[in-house]
């Protein structure tokens, strides 16, 4: 991709799952890439298989606002101008909305929503003032949709979608462009967390492939590539997009 050689990017969540994916095809793409991660043994794995690219990992959790203002100035220190952002650090606990409660409420919605906030409301003012900059935020086809059982998930990932439209109108004048990646079901340890183990795990993943034209799931190399697209100069005249990467599972 153009443009990416020595840019700085920020993908959160980039430990495991998605969020490796996308951080080891940034790193690939030239890269500078700082994971925010709240497990650092999950990020020095992926500095690891990162091999001689620059990958440094910063313990963070973006439900802190002040914990990412603080590794938003060390990254800046360590690498340089912050050029890009991925917001991709999620986590859900799949229950009929009946059956859940407000704590379980609050800690999607302090994840889901509240980081991408954050981490945009640190970041972007950056960018701002350097005249350019790329945020991708990975939602999830579940905000297309709906997704019985992932009430507030796709709550907050709608939300998310809407949130980046808005502030993609409000930044354009500044070159700050902004775009959603929403991911079908895929292969991660969040995804094996929740379907368990057994029989019944088998049943359910079975299900969720004959609803997918590919006929597989997602593997978390699968979305790498449009974020570099979109972190890059090839994606120079888009902004405010959803682009949905499900093996054809919803084609809207």
């Amino acid at each position: 991709m153009r443009g990416l050689k020595d840019k700085v990017a920020i993908v959160t969540g980039g430990g495991q799952g998605i969020g490796r994916g996308i951080a080891l095809r940034l790193a690939e793409e030239g890269c500078k890439v700082a994971l925010f991660d709240m497990n650092p043994s999950a990020g020095a794995e992926t500095e690891a298989l990162a091999g001689d690219a620059m990958v440094k990992t910063y313990a963070v959790d973006v439900t802190d606002y002040d914990a990412i203002k603080i590794a938003v100035d060390a990254v800046e220190a360590d690498l340089g101008p912050i050029w890009a952002l991925v917001n991709n650090a999620g986590w859900d606990l799949p229950k009929n909305f009946l059956q859940t409660d407000k704590p379980l409420w609050d800690k999607i919605i302090a994840i889901n929503l509240y980081g991408p906030l954050n981490t945009h409301h640190v970041v972007a003012p950056l960018m701002v003032s350097r005249g350019g900059g790329r945020i991708i935020n990975i939602a999830s086809d579940a905000a297309r949709v709906g997704t019985s059982t992932e009430a507030v998930y796709s709550a907050c990932k709608g939300g998310v979608i809407a949130f980046t439209k808005s502030v993609a109108r409000e930044l354009a004048r500044n070159n700050v462009l902004l775009n959603v990646v929403c991911p079908g079901p895929t292969n991660t340890p969040m995804m094996a967390s929740v379907l368990g183990e057994g029989e019944a795990a088998i049943k359910w993943k079975d299900a969720m492939v004959r609803g997918i034209p590919l006929r597989r799931m997602g593997e978390p190399e699968d979305y790498g590539g449009m974020v570099a697209f979109l972190a890059s100069d090839d994606a120079s005249f888009m902004t405010g997009q959803t682009i949905s990467i499900a093996g054809g599972m919803n084609m809207i």
